[in-house]
């Protein structure tokens, strides 16, 4: 198949391209930029006009749901959200049922994937068995059967012992962690920020000492492992303060934050909305300047959906009894635009934080559109606007805080290895 893609603004972040010109695509990979290669004729031409021609999104925290929670969502029903989304790569906890401790486990959930061919899926192996925090998995087997880091997901790790043998693991084989800061203790029992809104609600909160105490502890033993760390989903403003000098002291670190903590706080939960039950919970307003401003100065790495398809029935019910999470895959795109509109962050600034920097993370070839590479290529218009609704999201969980809210950015098109998988 081979596939023209003209009049579109083509910005490509990590090759520092941006400019209207054509992109060619042979064989599922860039056949060539700009004029077309000798002898070329094209199967199908796609007229970009107004648009942006971008690499394929990566999102670096996606539920699948599968195994195990295929009444929440199904592998089909998310890579349809994924692909709508722009989202070609994406990278799925390892909170499953039974949890990706098993090769057999992996290797099943890649092979699925495959077989749909839709977005790329790069599982993230369970960090202990059965995610109890209590032994180490098989890192090395996990790693080949395809995981590309190793996590607790959000369960925790209370053993601190436990969590400095793995990092010694993890830093001899070169395996990358991830972790989401949280003292298992401090956060106990607890559904909102520790602030006035749950003080007045009389819901059990999470103090903003839960992120700093475990972000301490962690950055510790990557001082004394030299462990490659990524921190997923900060939400504090004096984690943001930890991490920038953890980078200051060119400690192997990295970390993110979820599209939906960068535009709410916890004012947002009002009167007890449970579409704003999130983990973390949203924080004060102070907290989304400070991750706001992280995100722009590069303290923080990346912006990922936190993609959490959750069930109707788990969702009405009273905000401490609610399932947390929110529908994300489709919103990655415009929930990052509307914040670089608004921190007047420029448009291929923007696309390297859900392009380029979560393919570095992930350390794969992807995220870009150098000649050559694979043809993983999303086409949005930056300037459509459109009503976020429950009918609209292809994924099964309509779950989101966001419904009713106008974004910039829709997608058209995604090209995932040189074939077109969503049209608009």
């Amino acid at each position: 198949m081979k596939i023209e893609i003209k009049n579109g603004r083509l910005i490509d972040p990590k090759n520092g391209v941006d400019r209207a010109t054509s992109l060619f695509v042979a064989a599922g990979r860039i056949a060539a930029i700009g004029h077309a290669p000798a002898g070329w004729t094209a199967n199908r031409t796609i007229d970009a006009k107004g648009h942006v021609v971008a690499p394929g999104l990566i999102d670096l925290s996606a539920r699948l749901r599968e195994p195990g929670f295929e009444y929440k969502a199904t592998l089909e029903s998310e890579m349809n959200a994924a692909v709508a989304g722009g989202v070609t790569c994406l990278a799925c906890p390892p909170d499953t049922d039974p949890p990706l401790d098993e090769p057999g486990l992996v290797e099943m959930l890649k092979h699925r994937a495959r077989s749909l061919n839709q977005a790329h899926v790069h599982p993230v192996g369970a960090l202990t068995v059965a995610l109890k925090g209590l032994e180490l998995t098989e890192m090395g087997e996990l790693a080949e059967a395809g995981c590309v880091a190793f996590s607790q997901g959000d369960a925790p790790l209370a053993d601190t012992q436990v969590l400095f043998r793995a990092l010694q693991y993890a830093a001899t084989f070169g395996h990358r962690v991830w972790l989401r800061p949280q003292d298992a203790y401090l956060a106990r029992a607890g559904v909102a920020h520790d602030g006035e809104v749950a003080t007045r609600l009389g819901l059990a909160a999470i103090p903003s000492s839960a992120e700093t105490i475990a972000l301490a502890t962690i950055i510790a033993l990557v001082r004394e492992t030299g462990a490659r760390v990524h921190f997923a989903r900060l939400s504090t403003a004096d984690g943001v303060a930890m991490v920038r000098a953890a980078k200051k002291d060119k400690l192997p670190v990295t970390c993110d934050v979820a599209a939906h903590h960068l535009h709410l706080c916890d004012v947002d939960v009002g009167w007890f909305d449970a579409q704003c039950r999130l983990v973390p919970p949203l924080r004060s307003s102070r907290d989304r300047a400070a991750l706001r401003a992280g995100l722009v100065d590069g303290t923080i790495d990346l912006v990922c959906s936190d993609h959490t398809p959750v069930d109707d029935d788990a969702k009405q019910l009273p905000f401490a009894e609610a399932e947390p999470g929110a529908t994300g895959l489709e919103l990655l795109l415009p929930l990052t635009l509307k914040w670089a509109s608004a921190d007047k962050v420029p448009l291929p600034a923007a696309l390297a934080r859900i392009t380029a920097h979560p393919a570095a993370v992930l350390a794969i070839d992807a995220g870009h559109l150098a000649i050559g590479s694979a043809a993983d290529v999303c086409i949005f218009d930056p300037d459509r606007y459109w009503t976020i609704e429950a009918a609209m999201l292809k994924s099964q969980g309509k779950n989101t805080p966001f419904l009713g809210l106008e974004v910039p950015g829709k997608v058209s098109a995604t090209l995932v290895g040189g074939q077109v998988v969503f049209e608009s």
